[in-house]
């Protein structure tokens, strides 16, 4: 166990951190944790099924990425609308603040926004002038350090192929690895959880303690809540695919699951007992992050730090667009 964020450090060369996606979704490598033992596979993603048996269940998010980024005309000003409140009112994040204080305005996506508010967490509440067409003018989010604007291979490749309920402004990457074929033939079902803010937001207080998660809308449809209940009855696994997945299952109340819409803003990190997920499936995370420390929770901070290690020393890629882990 450790409270402070000093103690969730890895080195990583920065050239194992993916810009760009593997040439095919499922080419990715898989390292393998059996968080029993400590014991590490070297594998690729295409495996996954040789680690599932007929009575597992995996879980998926099925959000959507919305392409929220903007940019006025001169490039200047970059926006990352974040929660849409109404067709002309979102909540967003700005670049540089300094230029979007209360009363400004920045010509964006054909129509003009203006900062009704500046809210405490330093985003921004925007009023647009008509509703912004994303479709035309919004670019993916994704992520700041690849260092690269958005094109057109990400607009498909920063996407799951199950994609369906818009709402996310950054992908739930575990996901990314899965082709329609290879899902078709296992036992799935799926939740919604809209990544939100939280996912840019760093970890500011060493002191663990101290650090609040930013609240997140999901949804637990009956089917998949059904599906569960009877694999657990079966003796069978929850598998969830990535940490948001698991934010959810793990943010339910006790007791048999039943369909359920909320938000969660839990915070998972050792000694966090799971209730609801039996293995993981997952990227790997960027040091000192609330991901790092969930998976941290599910294998022990030990074992995954020394799992990191191994994945720097076999040249893994790292983060959204990397290779992945599964946790058993």
């Amino acid at each position: 166990m450790s409270d402070l964020l000093q103690n969730y450090h890895y080195d990583l060369p920065p050239d194992l951190i993916a810009d760009r996606p593997a040439t095919r979704r499922e080419e990715s490598r898989m390292l393998v944790l059996d968080r029993g033992s400590g014991k590490i596979l070297h594998r690729g993603f295409r495996d996954l099924p040789e680690y599932l048996t007929p009575s597992d269940l995996l879980v998926l998010n099925d959000s959507r990425v919305i392409p929220a980024r903007l940019h006025d005309p001169s490039g200047k000003i970059e926006i990352l609308l974040l929660v849409q409140r109404s067709p002309t009112l979102w909540t967003a994040m700005v670049r540089p603040g300094k230029k979007m204080r209360v009363g400004d305005h920045a010509e964006v996506a054909a129509t003009t926004a203006k900062v009704k508010e500046v809210l405490e967490d330093g985003t921004r509440l925007l009023e647009f002038a008509k509703e912004p067409d994303l479709n035309r003018y919004g670019e993916m989010p994704i992520p700041p350090y690849f260092h690269r604007p958005a094109d057109d291979q990400d607009k498909e490749r920063y996407q799951t192929v199950y994609a369906r309920d818009p709402g996310s402004v950054a992908a739930p990457t575990a996901g990314l690895h899965f082709t329609t074929k290879i899902l078709a033939g296992l036992n799935h079902a799926f939740v919604t959880l809209h990544v939100g803010a939280g996912t840019f937001q760093p970890v500011k207080h060493d002191d663990l303690s101290l650090h609040r998660m930013h609240s997140e809308h999901y949804t637990l449809p009956e089917e998949t809540a059904r599906r569960i209940n009877e694999t657990k009855a079966a003796a069978g696994r929850v598998v969830a695919v990535g940490t948001t997945t698991t934010r959810v299952l793990e943010s339910q109340p006790p007791g048999p699951l039943s369909a359920r819409s909320g938000s969660t803003d839990i915070f998972i990190r050792p000694p966090y007992e799971f209730q609801r997920v039996d293995a993981l499936l997952t990227n790997f995370h960027l040091p000192g992050s609330t991901l790092l420390m969930l998976v941290s929770a599910m294998a022990g901070r030990e074992r995954i730090l020394a799992a990191y290690e191994e994945a720097v020393r076999e040249r893994y890629r790292f983060f959204s667009y990397g290779d992945c882990m599964l946790i058993v």
